[in-house]
């Protein structure tokens, strides 16, 4: 899994967490139900993606899927108002 590059008014996140899966064949026998929530205060801003390879964003049940591939990237910042300028070396 790949860091993606902030924008120049972003700072890196605080916090990133990733996680990846293969499989040679994949089988659903029911569509999955799958939910990402961040209970956080006002003061943390959250973001998760997905990458799929060989699946779709909505799976059929009964549908075989071969090589099949899932990258995953949730990250999370705290937010400081009083902060005006990132700390040097951070855009």
């Amino acid at each position: 899994m790949t860091r993606r590059d902030p924008r120049p008014d972003e700072r890196l996140p605080d916090v990133e967490i990733g996680a990846s899966a293969r499989a040679r064949r994949l089988r659903f026998l029911r569509a999955p139900r799958s939910e990402v929530r961040f209970p956080s205060g006002p003061d943390v801003e959250s973001d998760s993606s997905s990458e799929r390879e060989n699946l779709p964003d909505q799976v059929e049940p009964g549908v075989t899927y071969h090589d099949a591939e899932v990258r995953w990237r949730a990250e999370s910042r705290i937010v400081d108002p009083d902060r005006e300028q990132p700390p040097e070396g951070e855009k």
